[in-house]
């Protein structure tokens, strides 16, 4: 097996990006299970799985679930490649 240096850049890039990951699987399983508990409640209670309303919190929540799935696999839908690194440089320079 191969062994990593620490403190190589690369490294800590792709440390954080399977952590950022992890999140997103952990956020995505406590969705599922959740809602199927949730759902199962109303439809135990005498609601029909027709019923809308009792897919308001699943339709609302999976928005914000879809935000961060784009946020982990797409990253640089938003503010472009490397945005992060760049605005970071222009702070440094600015502020020396």
């Amino acid at each position: 097996m191969k062994t990593f240096n620490e403190n190589d850049p690369l490294y800590l890039r792709a440390k954080e990006r399977v952590k950022k990951m992890k999140g997103f699987y952990v956020h995505a399983t406590v969705y599922v299970l959740v809602n199927l508990f949730i759902i199962a409640g109303n439809v135990q209670s005498g609601n029909a799985l027709s019923d809308i309303n009792i897919y308001w919190t699943a339709m609302l929540w999976g928005a914000g679930l879809l935000a961060h799935a784009v946020s982990v696999f797409v990253p640089n839908f938003f503010l472009g490649r490397n945005w992060e690194e760049r605005k970071t440089r222009e702070l440094m320079d600015k502020y020396q």
